[in-house]
């Protein structure tokens, strides 16, 4: 199975690295990991809905250039479709199952994800109606991705 996860904006803190990099060396295991890093639109603080919506579809552009036709696509948002730990290890190992063998997760920037990429998504999850910062949901969403695959092998990491 190959996982990628592509977020808007760069990784710059070394702790959020370092965590990453860890579940990345024991995602090894079990699939093929790679994390693509597109660039974030540089915007002032404060922005109108249609510089959002500007920022947002160029953030988009980039992130749907690294998403391929075949892949099965997650799109982390705020209104998506909670599940636990035990149903996310379930989906994981039913798109094995059923032929989705490339499996992508979207993290957007700070402004969210556009509809183009909403629509491009096969679903959307949530972690909670909590906003965190994209750097952060990187690392929780790798740690979630290496239980599902514990959880799927019958490991005690997951109790």
């Amino acid at each position: 199975m190959n996982i990628k996860i592509i977020g808007v904006g760069k990784l710059k803190e070394k702790y959020f690295k370092q965590g990453i990099e860890e579940y990345a060396k024991r995602l090894s295991k079990f699939c093929k990991f790679e994390i693509v890093e597109v660039p974030d639109e540089k915007a002032p603080e404060s922005l109108s809905q249609a510089e959002m919506d500007t920022v947002m579809a160029k953030e988009g552009e980039r992130i749907l250039d690294h998403v391929k036709d075949k892949e099965y696509v997650y799109a982390l948002a705020i209104l998506g479709k909670e599940r636990t730990s035990e149903q996310f290890a379930k989906e994981i190992a039913d798109l094995g199952t059923y032929g989705h063998s490339d499996v992508t997760f979207i993290i957007g920037g700070s402004l969210g994800l556009t509809p183009s990429v909403l629509k491009r998504a096969d679903t959307q999850i949530s972690f909670g109606r909590f906003t965190l910062p994209h750097q952060l949901m990187r690392l929780v969403l790798t740690e979630q991705v290496y239980r599902a695959f514990m959880i799927n092998n019958g490991s005690p990491y997951h109790k």
